[in-house]
């Protein structure tokens, strides 16, 4: 009998708060590891995408979809845009390359799949909170591919314009 690594899974949401953006989490050690990706992640092997480490968010995070009240942290709304597992691929140690600065993942998702790495950069405006999301050229690349072509969510197949309007219809019937 062979032990088998653990699952982990990854979530990318779709937030709208005072800056729209993606936020990319990985689960680790019992939390998501957390990125605010302002232009998204990509499969474009070409490209690599600014990632600000932010806090790590609790489990019970990882499918949140509604909208995030007016004065309070992350105030928007938020869909679940892509989710699935992932894999470390330099070592069995993911809170270890975190803590190193680069962090090697196969992502095993909906909308994004392959290999990408998080690189710890430095030297801007974010200092050790810059990172950056890099995908790996592999058979899973799209050269061109923008995550802004695909807004629909992975779990209930709506977009966050759709998630603000309901939860305002919602609010607005509590308020007869």
């Amino acid at each position: 009998m062979t032990d088998r690594p653990p699952l982990r899974r990854f979530v990318v949401q779709l937030h709208r708060a005072r800056r729209r953006h993606f936020d990319f989490r990985l689960e680790i050690d019992g939390v998501l590891a957390s990125w605010a990706v302002p232009k998204g992640p990509t499969m474009d092997h070409r490209v690599r995408r600014l990632a600000v480490r932010v806090e790590d968010h609790s489990l019970e995070y990882f499918d949140f979809e509604g909208v995030l009240e007016k004065g309070t942290y992350g105030a928007g709304d938020v869909t679940v845009w892509d989710w699935g597992t992932w894999e470390p691929t330099q070592n069995s140690d993911p809170a270890g390359q975190l803590k190193d600065g680069e962090l090697h993942a196969e992502l095993f998702g909906t909308k994004i799949s392959g290999r990408f790495v998080l690189v710890r950069s430095g030297g801007t405006r974010y200092g050790d909170n810059a990172w950056l999301l890099i995908r790996k050229h592999d058979e899973h690349s799209v050269e061109g591919w923008d995550a802004n072509a695909f807004p629909e969510s992975v779990k209930t197949g709506r977009t966050n314009d759709e998630v603000a309007e309901d939860h305002h219809s919602i609010a607005g019937a509590n308020n007869l």
